[in-house]
């Protein structure tokens, strides 16, 4: 099935919602929507079908919610780090017996970016950085991204308590730049978060944390047909096409709404 497939009488690009009824009411159809994220190169997005009046086909689900708040923080991971170009990995460890109390971590690593933006002459960088269970029982340690040069002594310095590594995501095809860096690193940062040992994170902690003020904004587009929408957002990136395209219909045993993602390169 392709994506015109999925659309019914709305296939040729024509908008579905809205459409005026003899009575003056407006038709209730399906449209498409999307929620393009210009600076970090990116857009998804679903076909949205309005419910009719008392009738509601949605069921409580688990494990599919679950596999949802896993998707979502890695989507946003992935347009943070996008967005900010966050193409520099880094790692803080405890020296000694390690940290063992998540609340410890976050307020060492807090006071650690608080240091680190002074001794960098005191103007906000963005930053993501996630938690992780040391496998061999030392604890907790933290792997972080930014976006500029920042030197390993200074990096060791202001954290102070044990041992530190960064490094420029460089193992890419040659010509990639500073955006696939990023999504590089993003892809990292999401497999930490989404670890089976987050389960032991105490509870009201967040998977990640960023530096507050950098989030990418998003456009909204919407439109009757995939083909309208990815061209909305292809125009407004410049005029080119998606280097990157995903759709549901391409998935066997899909479970939701019909869906595309795109995503452009620099």
């Amino acid at each position: 099935m392709g994506w015109s497939d999925e659309l019914g009488d709305g296939a040729a690009g024509r908008p579905l919602a809205g459409r005026s009824r003899p009575d003056g009411r407006r038709r209730r159809r399906a449209f498409w929507t999307l929620s393009l994220f210009p600076s970090a190169g990116e857009a998804g997005g679903c076909l949205y079908a309005p419910r009719r009046v008392g009738v509601s086909g949605w069921r409580p689900d688990p494990e599919r919610s679950a596999l949802e708040a896993a998707r979502r923080a890695r989507s946003k991971i992935r347009r943070y780090c996008a967005a900010n170009r966050l193409n520099r990995l880094g790692t803080l460890t405890y020296a000694g017996e390690g940290c063992h109390e998540p609340a410890r971590l976050r307020a060492d690593v807090g006071v650690f970016f608080k240091e680190l933006r002074r001794e960098l002459g005191g103007k906000a960088i963005p930053y993501l950085w996630v938690p992780e269970w040391h496998p061999g029982g030392h604890g907790l340690h933290v792997h972080f991204a930014v976006g500029r040069f920042i030197g390993q002594p200074l990096i060791r310095d202001t954290w102070g308590l044990g041992h530190v590594h960064i490094k420029l995501l460089g193992d890419l095809p040659v010509g990639s730049g500073s955006l696939a860096e990023a999504r590089l690193a993003a892809r990292y940062l999401s497999k930490y978060a989404s670890k089976a040992v987050e389960e032991q994170r105490s509870a009201g902690l967040h998977r990640y944390e960023v530096a507050q003020g950098f989030q990418p904004d998003s456009v909204y587009v919407g439109g009757g047909s995939v083909e309208h929408v990815i061209g909305q957002a292809s125009a407004r990136m410049g005029g080119q096409q998606p280097a990157h395209l995903w759709r549901s219909s391409r998935e066997e045993g899909w479970r939701g709404p019909p869906a595309v993602w795109a995503a452009w390169d620099d």
